[in-house]
């Protein structure tokens, strides 16, 4: 047994899966062996491993190194270990006697909290930087300095963005302490793989607002705010941990020095296009990318509705902006509390308008329209140009609280109908 099972065990935390590398057989060999006694699937041409169904268990060979499609027949789990990337993912533990292969020591730098690069062939995939991040924040461990330097060295550009979103992914919904993977990324240089994140540091803010110094620190506490609340729902989650680590892009191109103060008006509204700039360069997930955007350009209303003790009418026109007003509370909490030592257990105008919004029935949704195509129909409008328009004044008028259940949304309607002589 290898990898994050032996990991996890020695840190007794839970695994939830097993990677089982097996000497002495060639893939061919192994597939037939495995076929006698548990079904399993093979997926990987260049690098065979074998799915073990119904079972979390992964199956592979050593691989002769340099040469992934080809398998090594004289590997040992001492010269494999040389292949993994952090030497605490290269103890390997013998299921048939318990015998604990360590040959580079690291069960050590497991008890030191220690990350550090199993042997010169980390350089082979540049990936491994950033999980260098997410198992730093996952797990609590410091980089070794020798690892930092070594990350220095590699570069990002030819990785697919699919592999890089998986890693911001595992950072996001499972680290422990975000901001110690962010830190490592910027000891390294790997910030300039996320420019709209490198851009804000050492951008200034009001001390009266943000005594924990520059943007980039602020954001640093606010991630972790957001990993210490996680929901559990993996969707949920994303949307808000993205909008929380990105929630002031904005700020470098508005931030200006007034007097003696510092202040970054309509950042929230200019942090949508750095958003989506760095979103579409992870994934080509559209509607991810929209709900986060939405969440950046609004993050700042709940406090500016709670203040201004705004009406039903602001209430839902919000909704309809953001679709989820749950997870707008949540990024806002996170920017609120990502103050030290301004920072406080409860944000009040979070609670406010999330049990305002709820009244409404707003909380986790936009209000359905009350009106729809079939009354306007039922009122002898035919569809063409002029129904969409008309539909779009109805649900306008419900937002704004001029009617409240369909019958008084039909009378709206045909007074309207009426008034404009459709």
């Amino acid at each position: 047994m290898v990898g994050g099972c032996v990991r996890n065990s020695a840190l007794g935390l839970p695994t939830h899966d097993v990677d089982v590398e097996v000497f002495g057989l060639s893939p061919n060999r192994l597939g037939e062996v495995l076929a006698t006694r548990l079904p399993a699937v093979q997926v990987g041409r260049a690098f065979p491993i074998f799915l073990l169904r119904g079972l979390a268990i992964d199956v592979a060979v050593p691989m002769r190194p340099g040469e992934r499609d080809s398998w090594d027949p004289d590997a040992t789990p001492e010269t494999a270990a040389l292949r993994r990337d952090f030497t605490l993912n290269a103890i390997a533990v013998d299921p048939r006697t318990g015998e604990v292969i360590d040959p580079l020591d690291g069960l050590e730098d497991l008890r030191t909290r220690r990350l550090r690069h199993a042997s010169d062939r980390f350089d082979e995939d540049p990936l491994r930087v950033l999980r260098a991040m997410q198992l730093a924040a996952r797990f609590g461990f410091d980089v070794a300095p020798e690892t930092v330097e070594r990350c220095r060295r590699l570069d990002a550009a030819e990785l697919a963005r699919e592999r890089i979103f998986g890693e911001w992914k595992r950072l996001l919904l499972e680290g422990v302490e975000i901001s110690r993977g962010l830190r490592f990324l910027r000891d390294c240089g790997w910030t300039r793989s996320v420019p709209e994140l490198e851009a804000l540091i050492d951008v200034p803010q009001d001390p009266g607002w943000h005594p924990e110094g520059c943007v980039w620190t602020h954001t640093l506490h606010c991630m972790d705010v957001y990993a210490a609340e996680r929901s559990g729902d993996e969707r949920d989650d994303l949307v808000v941990g993205l909008a929380v680590l990105c929630h002031d892009l904005g700020k470098p191109g508005t931030t200006r020095q007034e007097d003696d103060r510092v202040r970054a008006l309509g950042h929230e509204q200019a942090g949508g296009l750095p958003t989506r700039r760095l979103l579409m360069r992870w994934t080509e997930e559209t509607a991810l990318i929209e709900e986060v955007v939405r969440l950046v350009r609004a993050h700042l209303a709940p406090v500016q509705l709670f203040d201004a003790k705004a009406g039903d009418a602001a209430i839902r026109r919000l909704a309809r902006r953001v679709g989820r007003i749950d997870r707008l509370v949540r990024v806002a909490s996170a920017d609120q509390r990502g103050r030290p030592p301004l920072a406080t257990g409860r944000f009040e105008a979070g609670e406010w308008l999330l049990a305002r919004a709820a009244a409404l029935g707003a909380a986790k949704a936009a209000p359905e329209p009350l009106v729809l195509g079939r009354h306007l129909i039922e009122l002898g409008l035919s569809p063409g140009p002029d129904f969409g328009p008309m539909l779009e004044a109805c649900y306008e008028a419900q937002i704004e609280g001029q009617f409240h259940d369909p019958a008084e949304g039909v009378a709206w309607a045909r007074k309207e109908i009426a008034r404009r002589r459709l």
